[in-house]
């Protein structure tokens, strides 16, 4: 059973590694930024709350965090295992997350500061079907358009340069110590995340199957 709950800055990759060791281990996928865009998306009071912090290049406060995470966790669908991407991201979440379950490996994706500015000053996402596109990297056939739906595509508030540097300001001094507490734990496995998505993939795997 892998509970894993995955590390690297904003544009690390984390989400699209995510969904690809979800559909190989057949176990859900938790994201407290997915769920707070759709609660965004919906103008709910939660969703108004949070979008008012991302704009700013903050993080969400961990009240409202941490109560959305450990609500989904405790249900049913996530008992024989789950991946948490982008949780904890403090040593205030990671205790209460260490309260609550028991997490069986923890993932760190490597990616540069400098990558990580190159990759998200160009995305690009679709707000109806969720596709990623890239300026450079992987541009839509029509110019601002979602090949697959059609739609409109918008780069998020907290994609913008000035936002992703302070969210990376804010992830070395608040998430980086959280991952010397899982390698002091023996679970940590780090991999390079500037590599193509498929071998980023592949030495992910290849080190859970080692420390099952």
């Amino acid at each position: 059973m892998f509970k894993i709950v995955l590390f690297g800055p904003q544009g690390s990759g984390k989400g699209t590694q995510a969904e690809l060791l979800g559909k190989k281990y057949h176990v859900p996928v938790l994201s407290p930024g997915e769920i707070f865009r759709r609660e965004i998306k919906n103008q709910t009071e939660i969703g108004k709350s949070a979008e008012s912090y991302l704009k700013q290049g903050k993080l969400v406060p961990d009240e409202i965090t941490n109560k959305i995470v450990l609500v989904e966790l405790v249900s049913e669908k996530y008992k024989d295992g789950f991946i948490l991407d982008g949780y904890p991201r403090n040593m205030a979440q990671l205790e209460i997350l260490e309260k609550s379950v028991h997490v069986t490996h923890a993932v760190e994706l490597m990616v540069s500061d400098r990558e990580v500015v190159s990759r998200l000053s160009g995305r690009l996402i679709c707000p109806k079907c969720r596709e990623i596109y890239h300026i450079q990297n992987k541009p839509p056939k029509e110019k601002g358009i979602c090949d697959i739906c059609g739609e409109k595509l918008y780069m998020r508030d907290d994609d913008k340069p000035e936002t992703i540097k302070k969210r990376l300001e804010i992830y070395h001094q608040e998430t980086e110590p959280l991952l010397n507490y899982y390698f002091e734990k023996k679970i940590l496995i780090r991999v390079n995340g500037e590599q193509p998505i498929e071998k980023v993939f592949e030495d992910i795997v290849s080190e859970l199957e080692k420390n099952k």
